[in-house]
């Protein structure tokens, strides 16, 4: 079975390494997924440069979420525009009005843990 990579969107990045953003990051890579960590704070996860604006990236697969819903507002245009086939939600992050808006637009939102679906072979 051939292993599809997913390029991914890790929206709320952080350089520091006891954050679930950064470990997820970590570990897309690891997976052999494209993985553009996307923070406010500019520094470095692995190998992978924390990316300070909002830059063009084509065929993205998934945008996984850190950041609080209120925060989410600034990011939800940018994100439309990068058309993911799928946004995860995770823990801490739900937000169901901008899901709904997700779905609207056939994109999939998904409420789960980016390490759990790494560590169960379901991302």
């Amino acid at each position: 079975m051939e292993k599809t990579t997913k390029t991914t969107v890790i929206l709320g990045a952080s350089p520091k390494s006891d954050r679930y953003s950064f470990m997820a990051t970590e570990r897309l890579a690891k997976h052999g997924h494209p993985v553009f960590p996307i923070g406010i704070k500019a520094g470095q996860i692995g190998q992978n440069a924390i990316i300070t604006d909002r830059p063009s990236i084509d065929n993205v697969d998934t945008v996984t979420l850190y950041l609080n819903p209120t925060n989410q507002e600034d990011w939800k245009e940018y994100i439309l525009s990068l058309q993911p086939k799928r946004v995860i939600f995770n823990p801490g992050t739900e937000n169901p009005e901008f899901e709904n808006e997700l779905s609207q637009q056939n994109i999939e939102a998904i409420e789960a843990c980016t390490l759990v679906l790494l560590s169960t072979g379901l991302y």
